[in-house]
């Protein structure tokens, strides 16, 4: 652009050399000179407008690049939101799957557990006396927590299998406890003295009688004085007040007890 000016510039005044005087050439000169200074501000406007629409030009390059990456990255976003959504409505097909077969175990084990709590209720009543108010109280907040509808089936399941753990480990424990029951139709407070399901005996606190219960009867006995110092040990050691040892207990066997 200046080079085309330049050359233009150079042409006027030779022009102006050789067709004017040296008055007229001054003049001339003048015009010639606004006229390239009106051009060259022209020329230098028209840059800056280059200028302006390059730099335009290279920003809306840029935004357009960014643009393309956004929407690049959107394009794997979304492709990674359809597995995930793919994943889920599998799994949410399982779930439903799951559910309804949960649905169906929840009818079959609520009858099974209601008839598992009779059999341990007629157990309890048929075995040994020994803690019924717990074991029977025990059978009644079982039936009392199968009504209730905020506690799950699997935890009501859990407390019904527990009952019978604990009647099963009775089975394996010494105990003993204060209680009052009738003997020969009179009530007694003794000291009860269980053996596992062995043997069920007890004592008066002052080791005056000593007697032990009959299954074939259901009734308690009284027995002859040998058998009280072992009595009287065992419920020491039920107590934690002495060693475990051999004991001599009264037993009913298998025949008499039928």
């Amino acid at each position: 652009m200046k080079k085309h000016m330049q050359k233009l510039l150079l042409a006027l005044l030779g022009s102006a050399a050789v067709f004017s005087g040296s008055t007229a050439m001054a003049a001339t000169f003048n015009d010639v000179f606004q006229a390239a200074a009106q051009m060259n501000a022209q020329a230098k406007r028209s840059q800056a407008k280059i200028d302006d629409l390059t730099e335009e030009t290279r920003r809306l390059l840029n935004e357009y690049k960014t643009v393309l990456k956004e929407v690049e990255g959107l394009k794997v976003y979304n492709r990674q939101l359809e597995k995930q959504i793919g994943n889920q409505e599998q799994e949410m097909l399982q779930l439903a799957a799951s559910i309804d077969e949960v649905t169906i175990i929840e009818r079959q084990i609520t009858p099974l557990m209601l008839r598992m709590i009779d059999g341990l209720e007629q157990f309890v009543e048929l075995d040994s006396p020994f803690l019924l108010d717990e074991r029977r109280g025990r059978v009644e907040r079982l039936r009392e927590m199968m009504d209730r509808a905020d506690v799950a089936v699997s935890e009501k399941f859990s407390q019904v299998f527990r009952a019978f753990q604990i009647e099963n480990e009775y089975g394996r424990t010494m105990e003993t406890y204060p209680t009052t029951i009738q003997i020969d139709g009179i009530d007694r407070k003794v000291d009860i003295l269980k053996v596992g399901r062995i043997a069920l005996v007890y004592q008066t606190p002052d080791g005056a009688e000593t007697g032990m219960f009959n299954p074939g009867t259901r009734e308690y006995e009284s027995v002859d004085n040998s058998y009280q110092a072992s009595v009287r040990q065992g419920i020491r050691m039920a107590r934690q007040q002495a060693s475990i040892d051999m004991l001599s207990l009264p037993v009913v066997g298998a025949g008499a007890a039928q």
